[in-house]
């Protein structure tokens, strides 16, 4: 009899091939299968010749060849296609089973996939999977989530093919429902951050005249220091790039795609009323970005500044752009961050933030020395409300503030857009200001609807006041009767 697989995968794109490959070199014998069967037989020709790879020729043939309880992995496109396989897998599979769904779903649709399957006896994970084809064969970073009793089954394929920081798994079990799926989202916001602050540093070195060369030996620079991560690490390739044509950088078009998930975790933000500004900032920037053939017609009719970009001393200058860069990411990660406590909170998810942060140290693609910071932080505090009330983030942020105002400062008067950095100083002046002007909002809002407001001292009392006439305050409850 024919040798049974442990897990069985079902999409044979790159990142599937790569897990495929990933947990056969660990020891487990996995079954591929892919919509397309030809494929199958391509894998098993090609990529996977040598290997203890079998093949399935329908999903009848794949769960027969699985060991019980049956594990089975999807990697396909979110969406429709996830519930179409699960549909037609569950009448194939027995109580106890597992499927998980290793693709960037909507957090809702796992949530509603894992209570759904709950009645019928199946187990279900979803597992955010992050670090791209070359961390899905290598290690990648797993953000499983679900039902709990599958933890257990999957568990150790799970910490065998993921990536080590440390030696300590880059994969823990983050929560029920949809709480992988939803901390993948934010990770992949933090991301879509972290992309165009870099961004913004590059147009700026840029404008102010630096060479391909010299930025990439300054963002080489900088991944020595405190800004050592993978997405510094390949802005500094990118940048040293040449083909027999030159630089391949400056003949790509400046129109930047998306496939959702930073949108997922603005919208996210806004429902659950977290000020998640960064990101949807960044988010943004690639919409502009699109709108190319518009931007090249403003461009010809709309003026900016006329001073040109030029500073007294470039290498004080860069080091303002580290420390402008390093304070707006700190930003961007205390705003990810309380956005996975209040969905903990509203979610009922016990999460755990310093895990979180170790599952982020390696694999990922925000992957950084800094995240090895973010667990410190959590491990001194578990209950820390906020990453910028951290003795290492505020001192940080102390050091490298004035830097920052310079950097943010001097685009606005050369004219040269940095929506990310700006929002996120704006947030840190916001979040440590003791009084905002939203005493005068509330008025307003009074003044033209009657919703009501409260005075300082009187919290939970609300009032509202006839700003036309003199009849002063009325209760709202004496109001609205």
């Amino acid at each position: 009899m024919s040798q049974k697989a442990d897990i069985a995968l079902i999409g044979l794109a790159v990142m599937g091939q790569n897990l495929i490959l990933n947990m056969d070199s660990k020891g487990y014998v996995v079954c591929a299968y892919n919509r397309t069967v030809d494929k199958v037989d391509q894998f098993l020709n090609n990529e996977a010749k040598g290997t203890k790879v079998i093949g399935a020729k329908s999903l009848e043939d794949m769960v027969n060849k699985l060991k019980a309880p049956r594990k089975v992995m999807l990697l396909v496109k979110a969406g429709s296609a996830v519930d179409d396989f699960i549909n037609k897998l569950v009448p194939l599979l027995s109580p106890g089973d597992v499927i998980i769904d290793g693709g960037n779903s909507e957090y809702q649709d796992t949530t509603r996939r894992s209570d759904e399957l709950k009645l019928k006896k199946i187990l279900y994970v979803g597992c955010g999977v992050s670090g791209g084809e070359e961390g899905a064969r290598h290690g990648p970073s797993l953000m499983p989530g679900g039902n709990p009793e599958a933890w257990p089954l999957v568990k150790d394929i799970f910490q065998s093919i993921c990536a080590k920081s440390n030696n300590e798994p880059c994969c823990e079990w983050v929560g029920e429902g949809g709480a992988g799926h939803f901390v993948k989202m934010v990770h992949n916001g933090i991301e879509y951050g972290d992309m165009q602050l870099i961004c913004e540093a590059y147009h700026i070195m840029k404008s102010l005249g630096l060479t391909q060369d010299q930025m990439a030996e300054q963002f080489g620079k900088w991944n020595t220091e405190e800004l050592d991560s993978f997405l510094i690490e390949i802005t500094r390739d990118i940048l040293k790039y040449k083909d027999d044509k030159g630089f391949l950088l400056e003949r790509i078009r400046d129109t930047a795609g998306q496939k959702g998930t930073g949108k997922w975790t603005a919208i996210a933000a806004l429902e659950y009323g977290i000020p998640v500004t960064l990101i949807g900032e960044a988010v943004f920037s690639r919409c502009l970005s699109a709108l190319q053939s518009e931007r090249v017609l403003a461009s010809k009719q709309l003026k900016g500044p006329e001073v040109k970009p030029k500073v007294d001393n470039l290498a004080t200058y860069l080091n303002h752009m580290k420390h402008a860069l390093y304070c707006a990411k700190i930003v961007s990660y205390a705003q990810g961050f309380m956005l996975l406590r209040e969905a903990a909170k509203e979610n009922k998810w016990n999460l755990n933030y310093g895990g979180i942060a170790l599952m982020w140290r390696g694999g990922c693609i925000i992957r950084s020395v800094f995240l090895g910071n973010i667990k410190e932080a959590f491990q001194r505090n578990p209950t820390l409300s906020n990453l910028l009330l951290d003795d290492f983030f505020k001192k940080a942020i102390e050091s490298g503030q004035q830097s920052w105002r310079q950097v943010v400062s001097n685009a606005f008067l050369w004219g040269i857009p940095v929506p990310a950095m700006s929002t996120a100083l704006s947030f840190y002046d916001g979040y440590r200001t003791e009084k905002l002007p939203a005493n005068l909002l509330q008025a307003q809002r009074d003044y033209f609807g009657a919703h009501t407001y409260e005075l300082l001292g009187q919290e939970g009392k609300f009032v509202h006041t006839n700003w036309t006439g003199t009849g002063g305050n009325v209760s709202a409850s004496t109001y609205l009767a």
